[in-house]
C-alpha cells in the first residue's frame, strides 16, 4: 500500500475539528462503560469504516456509535436495528455536531450527560459554545483513516510479539493517538498531578502509538515510543529511525515512513529498537516475555538492517 501525505499544516482546522468531534463522542462512551484500569473504558477503535465505540449500555439496550469516513457520517446503531445518523461536512461547527449527536440518542433513549468541556487540548470552549470547529475536508480524513488503518494494523502485529499484559490497539481522544501498551508487571510512579494520568501509569509501562503530533512535542505525524518511568540513559539509546525529544519520546516521523521503500519493516524495526532499549534500560528479562510469535533473533537483526539499509537509500536518495 503507497502511504498518504499526511502533514498537520494541510488539514489542521479539520484535525481540530474532527478531534473534538472525537472528544464527545469518546465521553458519551466513558459515561456509558463500566470502568476499567488504564482508562480502557475510554478509547475509540479503529475498524474498516473509520472510528468506532464498540458496544455502548444503556438501561436495557445495547448502542454503539461510529465515525463513518468512507461515506462521512456520524452513525449511532442500537441492537434492535434502530439507526440514526447525520452527515459529516464544512461548516457543521463543534456546537451542531454535539447538539445532533445529543438528539439522536435521545430518540434513541440511550442519551446521556457529559462533561461538555474539552481535555487536555488548547481550546476551552465548551462543546455547546463552540462554533469555531467546523472544518471538513473530505480528503484530508480518508488520508488520516488510511493511515490509521494501516498503523493499527502493524501495532497490532506487534502487539503480538509480546506474552505480557498488553492493551489494545486503541485510539485515545485526549489527544487523538493510537496507541499500544506492553506492562512489565511492576508498580509504576505515584503521580500526583491529574487523574487520568494518576490511574494511566499506576504500573511501569512501554507505550508505543501513532499520533498526529503538537506544537510542544513534535510538530506533525509521527510514530512514537517511551517507558514510564523512565530509566537513566534512555535518551542515549539507539532507535531505529527514531531521535529523542525533549520529554523522553521516542519519535520516527510519518513521513519518513511514508518515503522509505518498505514502510512496514522501518516501523517495526523502531518500535523493537524502542522496546529492547527502553526494557532493557529498565531491567525487564525480555525473554520470558517473549511470545510463540516473536520473530528469533537472526529475523529481529534481519529487520533491523533491512530497515537501516533503507534508512541509508532514502538518505542518499531524498
Amino acid at each position: 500500500m503507497t502511504l498518504p501525505e499526511l502533514r498537520i499544516a494541510d488539514w489542521r482546522p479539520t484535525k481540530d475539528t474532527l478531534h473534538l468531534y472525537a472528544q464527545i463522542v469518546g465521553k458519551v462512551r466513558l459515561a456509558s462503560s463500566p470502568p476499567r484500569n488504564h482508562w480502557w473504558h475510554a478509547p475509540l477503535y479503529v475498524d474498516v469504516r473509520g472510528l468506532t465505540t464498540g458496544p455502548l449500555h444503556r438501561g436495557r439496550t445495547s448502542f454503539e456509535i461510529a465515525f463513518d469516513l468512507v461515506d462521512h457520517e456520524l452513525v449511532v446503531r442500537t441492537i434492535d436495528g434502530a439507526v440514526r445518523a447525520f452527515p459529516l461536512r464544512d461548516g457543521l461547527a463543534v456546537a451542531d455536531f454535539d447538539a445532533r449527536l445529543h438528539a439522536a440518542l435521545a430518540e434513541l433513549g440511550v442519551d446521556v450527560a457529559i462533561q461538555e468541556q474539552p481535555f487536555g487540548v488548547p481550546t476551552t470552549t465548551p462543546f455547546p459554545e463552540d462554533t469555531e470547529h467546523a472544518s471538513w475536508d473530505r480528503d484530508a480524513v480518508e488520508r488520516y483513516h488510511r493511515a490509521l488503518v494501516w498503523s493499527s494494523s502493524l501495532l497490532e502485529e506487534f502487539s503480538g510479539w509480546f506474552v505480557g499484559k498488553t492493551s489494545p490497539v486503541q485510539l485515545f481522544w485526549q489527544s487523538l493517538d493510537l496507541s499500544l501498551t506492553r506492562f512489565s508487571g511492576r508498580p509504576g510512579l505515584a503521580i500526583e498531578s491529574d487523574r487520568v494520568n494518576r490511574e494511566a501509569y499506576t504500573h511501569e509501562v512501554i507505550l508505543f502509538g501513532f499520533w498526529m503530533g503538537d506544537e510542544q512535542t513534535f510538530p506533525d505525524a509521527s510514530f512514537y515510543a517511551f517507558i514510564v518511568p523512565e530509566p537513566t540513559g534512555l535518551r542515549e539509546a539507539q532507535v531505529v529511525g527514531g531521535e529523542w525529544t525533549s520529554i523522553g519520546l521516542a519519535v520516527l516521523p510519518y513521513e519518513t515512513v511514508r518515503s522509505s521503500r518498505d514502510p512496514r519493516t522501518l516501523v517495526l524495526a523502531f518500535l523493537q529498537s524502542a522496546y529492547e532499549a527502553a526494557a532493557g534500560l529498565a531491567g525487564w528479562d525480555l525473554p520470558t516475555f517473549e511470545s510463540a510469535w516473536c520473530p528469533t533473533a537472526e529475523q529481529l537483526e534481519q529487520l533491523r538492517s533491512s530497515a537501516l539499509l533503507d534508512l541509508e537509500r532514502l538518505r542518499a536518495d531524498p
